[in-house]
């Protein structure tokens, strides 16, 4: 079993911030959702390896696992570029726009969807051997949570505008010779 993961809440997702690749910690409320998130994803069977996002805030989560955390750079969160950091309603209309109906689009600075969706496509690739005889924990974000959907799917990138991810929520994916399945999305139940 796959089992992507978001990790526990930040103050800046709290606030409503686009949040790429800064590096804030979790917080208080974040530090109990990532406890509530492994004590639930460890029912009933356990879990053999736990994969972050090198980002701070998928490590702290990571962690609550009690398992060495392997960091893989393909799990990152998308590169908003400048708008890194700010809020929504900080990026310009037209910008929302283009964002929105193409895929490739890339912010200023940043990375488009398309990007995204071929790194968190290899990533999800390369764990599915372990993943069909045993259960991989991998604590990532919004996006490429998004992303492994879109790969679990066969469906494009733009999946991206039409799916909700949040924070410390659970995404099964069991895997074997038909490729994966789907068993469970955004399930925030442990909360």
């Amino acid at each position: 079993m796959l089992i992507v993961v978001r990790h526990g809440r930040t103050e800046a997702n709290a606030a409503g911030l686009l949040l790429g690749r800064a590096d804030p910690p979790i917080d208080g409320l974040g530090r109990a959702q990532a406890a509530a998130l492994a004590a639930t994803v460890a029912e009933p069977h356990g879990v053999d390896r736990v994969v972050a996002s090198p980002l701070r805030r998928a490590r702290e989560t990571a962690e609550h696992f009690g398992l060495p955390v392997e960091i893989d750079d393909r799990w990152i969160e998308l590169d908003y570029g400048r708008y890194d950091g700010h809020a929504t309603g900080a990026v310009p209309a037209e910008t929302w726009a283009a964002w929105r109906s193409d895929p490739t689009f890339r912010l200023p600075g940043g990375e488009s969807l398309a990007e995204l969706g071929t790194r968190v496509r290899a990533a999800a690739e390369d764990l599915v051997a372990d993943a069909t005889d045993g259960t991989v924990v991998v604590v990532t974000h919004v996006s490429p949570v998004k992303a492994a959907l879109a790969w679990a799917l066969g469906a494009g990138d733009d999946i991206a505008w039409r799916a909700y991810v949040a924070p410390a929520s659970i995404t099964r994916i069991a895997v074997g010779p038909t490729g994966p399945v789907v068993r469970s999305f955004n399930d925030t139940c442990h909360l």
